[in-house]
């Protein structure tokens, strides 16, 4: 078995949010980045974003409730679960752990909400889902 179903791009997790009712975007990032940089808004999907930090802020220690919070909002470890982080990392080993934990269709989105830095050292502006154009909002 894979370490988890894959990466997919933001527009492609959307695609995915859309037509299957059960799936469901865990964004895995910290309350201060959801706060200040914003969250996907999947309003238009008649979803919300499911906001379960990967790790502790400010401690940045791993989360030792994450299984459990991730099974509270997708309780069927056999619907699409999309993972999303500030580039895509913390996204990556939260499908990783979910996998492990028994999820079979774990999906990290690739670039993240904001993606890796540009030329200018900027993020938001060359991939992810804000440079995508997909929804989002800001607190």
């Amino acid at each position: 078995m894979a370490d988890y179903a894959g990466d997919v791009s933001p527009e492609k997790a959307w695609q995915g949010l859309g037509a299957e009712s059960g799936a469901v975007l865990v964004d895995v990032r910290t309350r201060p980045e959801w706060q200040f940089v914003g969250l996907p808004d999947l309003s238009p999907l008649g979803k919300q974003v499911a906001a379960v930090s990967w790790q502790v802020y400010p401690t940045m220690e791993r989360n030792p409730q994450f299984e459990e919070a991730v099974r509270s909002v997708a309780p069927s470890p056999d619907v699409p679960v999309y993972f999303l982080c500030r580039s895509g990392v913390r996204s990556r080993a939260a499908a990783i752990a979910m996998t492990a934990a028994g999820y079979g269709r774990c999906y990290n989105v690739a670039g993240g909400f904001e993606g890796g830095l540009d030329e200018t050292r900027h993020r938001g502006a060359r991939e992810g889902w804000k440079a995508s154009g997909l929804p989002w909002v800001q607190e």
